[in-house]
């Protein structure tokens, strides 16, 4: 089984502090911000309490994924987050159509970022490229042929002040996600490289870790309860479930998952996209996951302790047209009520359009 080194691993842990966390304001409400199962976009609901939403603009695009995925034309999987200041908001997805393309497979990920949750920039990253579009052309590279990529799945956001840039530049992005090159390796695995704070730019992949066997759909937080930092993973190989592995840096070393504390309630059902977040007030956990053997799918929302363990009570999320794999972020209430205004200017608007 191949494996980060644990002398590499620990160097790397050296530069990253404990306080590498995604930034968390808000105290009125909650934004689920996800793939639609209606089609490959991006949609947005509001919630007051974490279980309970309404869809913005009836579930319908925020955006036009044509504009922002610019090699596939569709947005799976958002993840969203705040910008590391407070000022802006950032988003990644996966750059991907399944509906044009006919096979699982895609090329790359999508970088976007906003001000005000509404308007969207972004940049978009074809990893069949190679080097080029990278920002540091020196580093190693994890393939011999980076045009035999096959997929570059489920990116995801976690911003480590302590990343020191080339320049001396301390903060960056880490963008963490699967990926697979046929011709090179076995199974996907996780890797890792590091946007800017502009959000344009970013770094060669890097190998996260290898268990063996493939793995995909990871989403991290750093836990105040025992100082360590969990990720969620789906396990694609061995026992196939949603599981947990720590680590007491960002970068590793990451131990291998729980084996007997998973989210094992739904049988032989299977699930992904797990999404890991705290309602407001109080120090347990929730965990959001869709489960798609069935028809239709169910997108879950089962409770966690404080520790990220002891899995129970799941429940279907309500209010949503086509939960599917995505991220959840606080608000306050003045973004709330700016999305809930915006949400009925834009029904209005399609409705005279379409008289």
């Amino acid at each position: 089984m191949k494996r980060t080194t644990l002398i590499g691993a620990l160097l790397l842990a050296l530069g990253t502090g404990v306080q590498a966390q995604n930034l968390q304001k808000g105290s009125y409400g909650y934004l689920y911000c996800h793939m639609s199962d209606r089609g490959e976009y991006t949609a947005y609901a509001l919630s007051r309490d974490g279980y309970h939403y309404e869809d913005v603009i009836g579930g319908d695009p925020i955006f036009d994924p044509e504009e922002h995925a610019r090699i596939e034309g569709g947005t799976r999987d958002a993840f969203i987050a705040r910008a590391h200041n407070g000022k802006g908001y950032v988003m990644v997805t996966t750059d991907m159509c399944v509906r044009k393309s006919r096979v699982w497979d895609n090329y790359g990920i999508d970088l976007l970022r906003s001000r005000d949750l509404i308007h969207w920039e972004s940049v978009t990253f074809d990893f069949r490229k190679g080097p080029e579009i990278f920002c540091n052309p020196e580093a190693p590279d994890v393939y011999k042929d980076f045009s035999t990529v096959d997929r570059v799945w489920a990116p995801q956001i976690f911003w480590n002040p302590d990343y020191q840039w080339p320049d001396g530049e301390k903060g960056g992005y880490m963008i963490y996600y699967s990926m697979l090159n046929r011709e090179e390796e076995q199974y996907d695995r996780m890797y890792y490289s590091y946007a800017d704070k502009s959000f344009t730019r970013l770094t060669k992949p890097q190998l996260l870790f290898d268990w063996g066997y493939a793995t995909i759909d990871a989403d991290i937080n750093y836990l105040e309860s025992d100082g360590l930092y969990h990720m969620l993973i789906k396990k694609e190989g061995g026992k196939p479930g949603i599981y947990t592995a720590t680590a007491p840096s960002l970068h590793g070393p990451w131990g291998e998952p729980i084996e007997d504390d998973y989210v094992d309630f739904e049988g032989r059902k299977k699930c992904e996209g797990s999404s890991a977040f705290q309602l407001m007030g109080d120090d347990t956990w929730r965990v959001a996951y869709i489960e798609y053997s069935s028809k239709p799918k169910n997108y879950r929302i089962c409770k966690a302790d404080r520790f990220l363990r002891n899995f129970s009570d799941p429940v279907n999320i309500e209010g949503v047209t086509g939960p599917q794999h995505g991220s959840f972020m606080r608000l306050t209430k003045r973004e709330y009520k700016r999305l809930q205004r915006w949400s009925a200017k834009e029904i209005k608007r399609r409705m005279q359009q379409s008289k």
